[in-house]
């Protein structure tokens, strides 16, 4: 185990939690919009609630497409990239079916993966802003977990 590994698990740690998982983030639901959802339709769901990431499923089998993230889109209506009577599908980062190997998130991943998922540790990937929450199957979209949210849990949790 290196030394890195160690100090997050210490982070996660505590007597309520000896192993936290994603589960005990209480990651909100996801919200989800449509690839055919007018861009400024999307924007006020995310307003409304709060949200820096809106999922995109399919209309007719609600399989998970991509993403919105709506700091981004801000910045591309800004420049006129798009404009609120696009469509979502012009501004959404799409998931790449083949070729590309995505870890996994789930209510039972410990903390520890997620902090290396969003850190760029896990598939030589990248830094990630947020994590699709899902089933072990990948069938369903459960919630949406942050980097804030993880720094939220470290700070409320009991030593």
């Amino acid at each position: 185990m290196s030394q890195s590994t160690s100090a997050w698990a210490q982070k996660y740690r505590g007597v309520r939690f000896p192993l936290a998982t994603v589960e005990d983030l209480d990651p909100p639901p996801a919200l989800s919009t449509k690839p055919t959802e007018p861009i400024s339709e999307a924007l006020m769901h995310a307003w409304e609630r709060d949200f820096s990431h809106l999922t995109v499923v399919s209309e007719d089998t609600r399989a998970l497409l991509g993403y919105l993230n709506i700091p981004r889109l801000k910045e591309m209506l800004k420049s006129g990239a798009v404009r609120e009577t696009d469509y979502v599908e012009k501004a959404m980062h799409k998931f790449q079916r083949s070729g590309k190997v995505y870890k996994v998130i789930t209510m039972d991943t410990p903390l520890e993966e997620l902090e290396a998922f969003f850190n760029g540790g896990v598939n030589s990937s990248g830094p990630q802003d947020f994590a699709v929450v899902t089933d072990d199957n990948r069938r369903f979209v459960l919630g949406v977990a942050t980097k804030g949210d993880l720094e939220e849990f470290v700070k409320r949790r009991p030593a």
